[in-house]
């Protein structure tokens, strides 16, 4: 039997996120740190399906203050990152994989050297 819900726990965890300062490195850790002892009655299973939650409010609720990537990774928005697609077709997820395949790296590495080739073609000018 569940201590509290979900739905109490996550709303708990957004007051605690809302007061954390802006850049804090590992705020899931920090909310369970100040959640004190009702954390040590709760399972892991339950702290990360409330922390889901909590992310998708944060980033609903406060555009201005909190980033949800398409990794499904809280961000504090800090206004340097604007995001303009977070999609990829599955077409072309799947020729990237199966280019860092080829080349041996993974798809982050791929897209990194991607960037790189392209600012480099372009600052040429």
């Amino acid at each position: 039997m569940a201590l509290l819900s979900k739905n109490r726990l996550s709303k708990m965890m957004l007051e605690i996120l809302l007061k954390l300062p802006p850049g804090i490195t590992n705020p899931k850790d920090n909310i369970v740190l100040r959640l004190g002892t009702i954390a040590f009655m709760l399972t892991t299973r339950e702290i990360n399906a409330a922390w889901n939650e909590t992310k998708k409010k944060a980033a609903r609720l406060y555009p201005d203050k909190y980033i949800l990537d398409g990794r499904n990774v809280l961000h504090f928005n800090d206004g340097t990152v604007k995001i303009l697609d977070k999609k990829i077709s599955g077409k072309n997820f799947k020729k990237l994989n199966e280019l860092a395949e080829q080349k041996q790296c993974s798809v982050d590495q791929l897209v990194s050297k991607f960037i790189a080739m392209y600012k480099k073609k372009h600052n040429k000018k």
